[in-house]
């Protein structure tokens, strides 16, 4: 009887050491379905849903920076060319009423052929009409072209978006001042205002 149990229990005790060392070598053995591969992705995997959990998108944002600045430098370079061409406006408005050194030079040269033609005879009204009719005339047209140049530029500038106000304000005293100036000038070049003195006068 002796015998027995302790042959039972000796072969209880190798089969606990048996058990004990197959599940030392099962927790020690990698699992063959887990590959290198995927072990190496499971850290990116993670970092992803890091990122999503704490809602950084750093390419999203990356992408907004360029556009805003893409836009807003588009938005200044448009202001710049607002504002100069709203300048050149008004500029070219001013030359348009006070007289050009171009139209000054076509009056004296449309006052030189007047001469010559008329240095041969003539009658009064002819000596007029050439020497100082045309030259007149010229200068109203030269100052005319001047003024609507004035006009054009500064309606152009009135239709451009996202204009300031300073360039709107620009804008429309070169419009104004423009269109006054080709007034004059059609009035001047068809003698509406001021006639030629005649000879009987």
């Amino acid at each position: 009887m002796d015998t027995k149990t302790t042959e039972k229990t000796a072969t209880e005790k190798h089969d606990e050491v048996a058990e004990s060392t197959t599940a030392e070598a099962a927790e020690t053995t990698p699992d063959a379905g887990t590959t290198p591969a995927a072990e190496a992705a499971a850290p990116r995997d993670e970092a992803d849903e890091a990122d999503e959990a704490t809602g950084d998108e750093p390419d999203d944002e990356d992408d907004e920076q360029d556009d805003d600045e893409v836009a807003a430098s588009g938005q200044a370079a448009t202001g710049i060319g607002a504002g100069a061409a709203a300048v050149v406006s008004a500029a070219l408005a001013a030359v348009a009423l006070t007289g050009t050194w171009t139209g000054k030079i076509v009056a004296e040269r449309e006052t030189l052929v007047g001469q010559i033609k008329t240095s041969n005879g003539g009658t009064p009204a002819q000596q007029i009409s050439e020497i100082y009719g045309d030259a007149w005339h010229s200068t109203a047209l030269v100052n005319g072209v001047f003024a609507l140049l004035a006009l054009i530029v500064g309606v152009l500038v009135l239709t451009l978006p996202r204009r300031p106000a300073w360039v709107r304000a620009v804008a429309v005293a070169g419009a104004v001042l423009g269109g006054l100036g080709l007034l004059l000038s059609v009035g001047t070049y068809f003698d509406l205002f001021l006639s030629l003195p005649t000879t009987g006068s």
